[in-house]
């Protein structure tokens, strides 16, 4: 792109605004503008489980970058802004306004949006989510003064919103129909460590059943799970996943497939001029090979960059394996892996509290986790990507 084109950003997350800075930083000249659909700055999302949850850090430090950063690099930052359609034949975009807006290059930063469990009870307005600075600060509110919560779901959202909640002192059960916590994307080994620490909060488990009606009372829920039981709460949060935000792509007629926009290691998606990035991107992964749908806060950078070099005219593909941290409580594991399965998880314990889960398919090594012995999260990374043997 040369200067006079346009770059236009639908989606104000990091996703989006990486694509803005690789695209500045590799000397685009175009203008640039970021259509986010949120009334923030740009803003980091992890410390919502953790610590802006738990009071210790305040709304101020969640922006990634201050307000005069979009000023001094010539980013037209429009939050508060929904855009209802995308045209890519006549390459414009239209708002919920009314308003068209031309690109040269279009960037569906769009994100996901969490899921609600179809159970009766389940669509009342008072049970909360966790996506956004609202859903966080709200909870807080709930919980001021302690308080019975329960948490819905044992992946990551739900195990550290549970953990945080029962550090504020509050009573926290975590309901899921996983057998131990996040065991089934990395393992019983993983997941009785998991399962171990949530204990170790006072985190009340009831693992291996499910929700299957919710009831709103006037002091607050009566949640019956599994066949007979049931769970007072005056808060109910559900931490059970997110789906990415592809209707606006879908409409467009561009290529959609197991939830996510069809995209080469460029992130262009099926229109030339339109790229994806970030949870809504199904998109081709050099090293591994093949596609791979990502949600971590880390690919969203990661796509972004390469997003935004490509537009401004250099040369980047995705290559990487993609890789989080999570923090349960005060303990914290890295992960890096393809993420789309395995068939052997080999746990490693270390002594102390520290271990290794080393994950293969057909004695290639395609993730690991670590806790407590980082040496092996970064070894870990090189025989992903490189395909080597699973370590013995």
């Amino acid at each position: 792109m040369n200067q006079g084109d346009r770059l236009v950003i639908v989606g104000g997350g990091p996703s989006g605004l990486s694509t803005a800075r690789a695209y500045r930083e590799t000397s685009g000249a175009g203008s640039v503008t970021i259509l986010a659909g949120e009334d923030h700055l740009p803003y980091r999302r992890p410390p919502l489980t953790k610590e802006y949850l738990r009071g210790e850090i305040p709304r101020k430090e969640l922006p990634i970058e201050p307000g005069s950063w979009f000023e001094e690099n010539g980013v037209d930052l429009r939050t508060g802004t929904k855009v209802a359609a995308l045209d890519p034949g006549q390459a414009k975009i239209e708002t919920e306004d009314g308003e068209e807006i031309a690109y040269d290059a279009c960037v569906l930063a769009t994100g996901s949006e969490p899921i609600r469990i179809p159970v009766p009870g389940g669509g009342d307005p008072g049970i909360l989510t966790m996506r956004t600075v609202e859903n966080s600060t709200e909870l807080q509110r709930r919980v001021a003064n302690g308080g019975r919560v329960m948490v819905v779901g044992s992946g990551f959202i739900g195990c550290e919103v549970a953990a945080s909640l029962s550090m504020r002192s509050a009573e926290v059960t975590l309901v899921s129909m996983e057998e131990l916590p996040q065991a089934d994307r990395l393992g019983e080994g993983a997941g009785e460590q998991i399962k171990g620490w949530l204990e170790d909060y006072g985190v009340e488990l009831h693992l291996g059943v499910s929700v299957e009606e919710i009831e709103h009372t006037g002091e607050g829920y009566r949640v019956h799970i599994g066949d007979s039981e049931m769970v007072v709460a005056e808060t109910v949060l559900f931490g059970t996943g997110a789906r990415p935000r592809t209707v606006l792509a879908e409409k467009a007629g561009l290529a959609v497939e197991k939830g996510g926009i069809v995209c080469d290691s460029s992130m262009r998606a099926s229109y030339g001029r339109v790229f994806a990035v970030g949870d809504v991107a199904l998109a081709y992964n050099e090293a591994a090979g093949r596609r791979l749908y990502v949600e971590h806060w880390g690919e969203a950078l990661n796509m972004g960059q390469v997003a935004g070099t490509i537009i401004a005219g250099g040369e980047a593909v995705w290559n990487v394996a993609p890789g989080f941290w999570s923090t349960i409580g005060e303990e914290t594991i890295k992960y890096v892996a393809w993420g789309d399965g395995y068939d052997e998880a080999r746990f490693v314990d270390h002594g102390g509290r520290a271990f290794t889960v080393w994950y293969g398919t057909e004695g290639v090594c395609v993730g690991v986790l670590a806790h407590d012995h980082d040496e092996d999260y970064e070894h870990g990374r090189k025989l992903i990507e490189s395909g080597a043997a699973l370590p013995e």
